[in-house]
């Protein structure tokens, strides 16, 4: 597992959006910061959490956090995965190959609250292929903290306003 800076950059919109919300929540790749963060957090207010991932490292980090509320699902082929049949309040998306982030946004685009998406600077749009996830929404937010701090995270809900998010930026 390979550690860089930026990797936790998701952390104040995803804790926004999940402080915002009450239902399920979907995280589609596990991570070093989201998996944990995600874990107490549900743990804390009785939420369910699913997390799904494909990398057999990052999976054998993200299954010493399953319980009853957390399931861990290892993935062998996303198409086949069938979350998009459940409504969510938050999803993160962060995980690959980069375009499933794009594939995965657009079927849960009318089963999320909110999906955060990690990596959304505009030199990585075309490598994830955000830039043709962005029209398929009715409301965007990309979370910019100052302009030198990467990556970017964004916002994305065709079934929410997103203002609580520009609040206090």
């Amino acid at each position: 597992m390979k550690f860089g800076m930026g990797w936790s950059s998701f952390i104040p919109t995803l804790l926004k959006a999940v402080q915002n919300t009450e239902g399920p929540i979907l995280e589609l790749g596990s991570g070093l910061f989201s998996t944990p963060l995600l874990h107490w957090l549900c743990a804390e207010q009785g939420r369910k959490l699913s997390t799904y991932e494909n990398t057999q490292e990052y999976y054998k980090f993200a299954r010493k956090f399953r319980t009853k509320t957390h399931k861990i699902k290892f993935v062998t082929d996303w198409a086949k995965e069938d979350f998009d049949k459940k409504k969510w309040s938050v999803v993160l998306i962060d995980h690959t190959p980069p375009i499933r982030r794009t594939t995965d946004a657009l079927r849960l685009k009318n089963r999320a609250q909110y999906i955060v998406l990690h990596d959304t600077q505009e030199k990585s749009w075309h490598y994830y292929g955000y830039k043709k996830l962005w029209p398929k929404f009715k409301n965007i937010y990309h979370w910019e903290y100052g302009l030198s701090y990467l990556p970017r995270t964004s916002v994305v809900s065709n079934i929410s306003d997103l203002s609580l998010f520009r609040e206090g930026t």
